[in-house]
């Protein structure tokens, strides 16, 4: 049973029995990694205020085979969003971008770079609440990259030519897209040249510097945003909800107040 420590984002916890936790982090070492905080809910908890959701920490846990839940003994705080967590609009678009996450990331499966991007927009979001749809839309375009879903959109994927930025295109039904010289008669939905730039932009800058460079993009992030949500649910199977629908789910799921 070997002691594992890392450096984790806490994506969420929830409650187990009267005095212990649930705990889903995105470790840098070993990938989304759930696991048991005894104790997390008394008043002296060990843990302290290390187990807030999107805080950055130094996790310590034994880890069992052939047991999915850990066993976590200790966490050290390295920076804490709790601030950021307060803010609605934060909360609701990350608790969207972290349930992709764990749809997209098999647990205990090591993948430093797609650790180092989703702390970069975390932290990129929560010092700068208005690069939020910005971040969204990187959160996005990158986790299906990583996760090998993302087109190639450099190309027609039906004459092989680059396309360059005054090229009409299409998305086709495999999200690939298709020149205007080639889609005729097949049906799609349009993608103008602003949305491959975004794309690009992305694929080229840190979420920080893309903020930057699309704050006046908001159309094209949202029509972005859109057709990269068509293509998450395409790649997970099933349909995946937006923000505003997940922000429906949750409040509805809450228990009556009285």
């Amino acid at each position: 049973m070997p002691l594992i420590e890392t450096e984790s984002l806490v994506l969420k916890s929830y409650n187990l029995a009267e005095a212990d936790k649930i705990v889903v982090l995105l470790t840098r070492s070993h990938g989304v990694v759930r696991g048991v905080a005894k104790g997390a809910k008394r008043l002296k908890s060990k843990f302290g205020s290390g187990l807030e959701p999107f805080s950055i920490v130094r996790s310590t846990y034994f880890e069992k085979e052939a047991v999915e839940l850990v066993s976590i003994q200790q966490v050290d705080l390295i920076k804490s969003n709790f601030t950021a967590a307060g803010n609605p609009d934060f909360l609701q678009k990350f608790s969207y971008l972290v349930e992709l996450l764990i749809i997209f990331s098999p647990p205990h499966d090591p993948d430093e770079a797609l650790y180092r991007m989703v702390k970069a927009c975390v932290e990129t979001a929560a010092d700068d609440p208005e690069s939020l749809l910005a971040v969204g839309v990187y959160f996005e375009l990158w986790l299906l990259r990583l996760s090998g879903f993302m087109p190639d959109w450099s190309k027609c994927d039906q004459c092989g030519r680059t396309l360059n930025d005054r090229d009409e295109t299409s998305v086709r039904a495999n999200f690939h897209l298709i020149c205007s010289l080639c889609r005729k008669p097949e049906p799609g939905y349009a993608f103008e040249a602003g949305g491959r730039r975004i794309a690009g932009a992305a694929r080229r800058l840190s979420p920080i510097e893309f903020a930057k460079n699309t704050g006046e993009s908001g159309d094209g992030l949202r029509n972005l945003s859109s057709i990269l949500k068509r293509l998450i649910s395409r790649s997970a199977g099933r349909e995946v909800l937006g923000e505003t629908s997940l922000a429906i789910h949750l409040e509805s799921s809450q228990p009556a107040r009285r």
